[in-house]
């Protein structure tokens, strides 16, 4: 198998999403659903200050002290921001306690059950420890959930994010477990293939997502596709490199403007092939002579955009938890790239805080692409 993630297929699988919605619930089955969850309305955000002009790069930033706890409280002074080493103008700042001040619309927890990669041993135990994790507090969300399962046809979707955590779990009582077409016996194709179908709902969840406002927690269950080492690989030829670099841009930028922090979790037993080969591939790909499947790796979209690696463990439930504790406590700030420039021209992000102690994490670089949305 040759064919590699593009841009020109990545694009139109944007434009022409296709997401099957799962089963709506048991208390949503007397009215139809929508067929597109892009159409589904949301609250409006809160206005912008008059006096602060937002920039055309948006960036969502948490900061946490020594003992990892969130640190509320900071001004636009604190931080000072670099564009490629060079120093960026914050247009806009607001900060985010989750008691005081809390965003509007509230952040949304995106939960994808990814049964392309996860074995399906595992299957049972995962949707038990997601019914434990929306029965907590009687049901009582702290913030809006949508359910997302990755299967081989593709992604499906529940089209209203709910804090109604009974209602889907009615939902996860109506999800099936699939065995996957793809074995080990098709080895590195099998692999290959598997990267491409994951990559590819990931892309499709975040073009779905961008019509959205607000910042969103995309949880990854699973061990994640496939590292890609061997040399047919990591040495592909010039124009697999163009495509690989295509597709780097494209989800780089489509997770930024959906306002995406992704993070993975996983539960008995992760892939030991994935384990930290992904460190490899954490820097930036300013041209397509260093573009490698490796860098569409899952934990490294994880790192690149701020968010956390946690298992494999049998606490499921509880890595989803850490995952979202701290959901309403973050910085939303914004600045202007360069005016003008040539298109896909890569920009290193790096944010440092006057106070000692303290740790920012925020998306770690875009593409430039003109004109700005």
């Amino acid at each position: 198998m040759k064919y590699v993630i593009g841009r020109g297929s990545m694009r139109r699988s944007f434009v022409a999403l296709a997401v099957v919605l799962l089963l709506a619930s048991s208390a949503g089955a007397q009215s139809p659903s929508p067929s597109d969850p892009v159409l589904v309305r949301r609250p409006p955000p809160r206005a912008s200050n008059p006096l602060q002009r937002d920039g055309d790069i948006h960036l969502d930033v948490t900061v946490h002290d020594a003992q990892d706890k969130p640190v509320p409280g900071l001004e636009p002074w604190d931080f000072h921001l670099t564009d490629n080493g060079k120093p960026a103008k914050i247009l806009s700042f607001r900060g985010f306690d989750g008691v005081v001040a809390r965003p509007n619309p509230p952040v949304e927890v995106i939960l994808v059950i990814d049964e392309v990669n996860l074995p399906f041993q595992q299957v049972a135990f995962v949707r038990s420890e997601l019914t434990q994790f929306l029965r907590q507090n009687g049901g009582r969300l702290p913030q809006p959930v949508t359910l997302m399962q990755l299967t081989d046809k593709g992604v499906r979707v529940r089209p209203r994010p709910t804090t109604d955590g009974n209602a889907l779990v009615n939902v996860l009582d109506q999800i099936s477990g699939r065995i996957s077409y793809i074995n080990p016996a098709m080895g590195g194709d099998g692999a290959l293939e598997r990267l491409q179908i994951s990559v590819r709902g990931m892309a499709d969840i975040a073009e779905n997502e961008a019509a959205r406002p607000g910042r969103k927690l995309l949880v990854w269950i699973g061990p994640g596709w496939p590292v890609l080492e061997s040399a047919r690989f990591l040495r592909p030829d010039d124009k697999n490199r163009r495509r690989y670099f295509d597709a780097i841009v494209e989800l780089t930028n489509k997770l930024r403007e959906a306002r995406i922090t992704v993070n993975s979790v996983s539960g008995l037993s992760g892939d030991p092939r994935n384990g930290m080969a992904y460190q490899r591939f954490l820097d930036g790909v300013p041209t397509p002579a260093e573009a490698s499947g490796g860098y569409l790796a899952l934990k490294v979209l994880v790192t690149r955009t701020g968010g956390r690696i946690l298992g494999p463990g049998n606490d499921l439930a509880e890595q989803i938890n850490a995952c979202i504790a701290d959901a309403n406590a973050f910085y939303s700030i914004s600045f202007n790239p360069p005016a003008e420039e040539p298109l896909d021209t890569y920009h290193e992000l790096a944010l440092q805080l006057d106070k000692a102690g303290l740790t920012a994490k925020t998306t770690a670089g875009y593409y430039f692409d003109s004109p700005q949305k």
